[in-house]
């Protein structure tokens, strides 16, 4: 009689955690109804800040720049260029220019201007590195695998860009090109070139440029395949007594202490 009461139970919790869990319209693996499920991530908690009419326009004007469309099709990274836009109004109060290396169009760039306030009339500037034709290939470890998949975007960058001219788009490899402008002070650093090599040179070159409180956004240090920029970037860290702040949008964050 115990034997039987407690096999009904079992079996009736086991049926209720499958229906609860695994429901296929209406629940997913996270337990609950999804709020979000995009660009390998999907959460149950409150996404209502991806409704904010602001970030809105700004990931709008994000799209129109073409970013996200390429030779390996079309993505929807919704919530990283949220956390991109964040990080940049995050940084606005923060004395020093803008840096992004690893352009592609521009999206994630144009995005965060918006959220930000950036104009043409912004005492500071953003600056664009990239080679605007993929990741050159002796960039590469042999532990990275092929990444040249942008096509050559440099003309529309240019017009995607046009009408600030606080802007300075620089074309060449990194890190050479980064001796190309004059940059004293830095507030902000995105990092998406696909590389452990060219990014981590960014970064020796830029820390001493950045801000206390400053902050570098690493677009590709959770993702599977990248592996080496984790092992890359948290070896960094712990030599400056600091760690990455993990997030599961596959990207990282660093913040320079005060």
């Amino acid at each position: 009689m115990f034997k039987s009461l407690v096999k009904s139970i079992v079996s009736e919790r086991f049926l209720w955690a499958t229906r609860y869990y695994l429901h296929p319209k209406k629940f997913d693996v996270v337990g609950g109804p999804l709020t979000f499920k995009k660009d390998g991530l999907a959460t149950a908690h409150n996404s209502d800040t991806l409704e904010d009419p602001l970030f809105v326009e700004a990931y709008n004007l994000a799209k129109k720049t073409g970013s996200f469309k390429g030779t390996w099709g079309e993505v929807d990274p919704e919530y990283r260029c949220y956390m991109v836009c964040w990080a940049a109004f995050y940084c606005r109060n923060l004395p020093g220019d803008y840096v992004e290396c690893g352009v592609n169009k521009g999206g994630m760039s144009r995005a965060a201007m918006h959220y930000m306030g950036f104009t043409p009339e912004t005492k500071r500037k953003f600056y664009l590195f990239d080679t605007y034709e993929g990741t050159p290939q002796h960039c590469l470890r042999p532990d990275e695998t092929n990444r040249n998949i942008y096509d050559e975007c440099y003309e529309e960058v240019q017009k995607n860009f046009k009408d600030f001219s606080n802007v300075v788009i620089v074309k060449g490899e990194v890190p050479q090109s980064l001796s190309q402008v004059n940059i004293e002070k830095i507030a902000y650093l995105s990092l998406d070139m696909n590389a452990i090599g060219p990014e981590m040179a960014a970064t020796e070159f830029f820390w001493p440029k950045l801000s206390p409180g400053g902050l570098i956004v690493l677009d590709d240090y959770n993702n599977i395949g990248h592996e080496p920029q984790k092992r890359g970037f948290d070896e960094f860290c712990a030599s400056k007594g600091i760690k990455v702040m993990s997030l599961p949008t596959g990207q990282g964050l660093i913040f320079k202490p005060f």
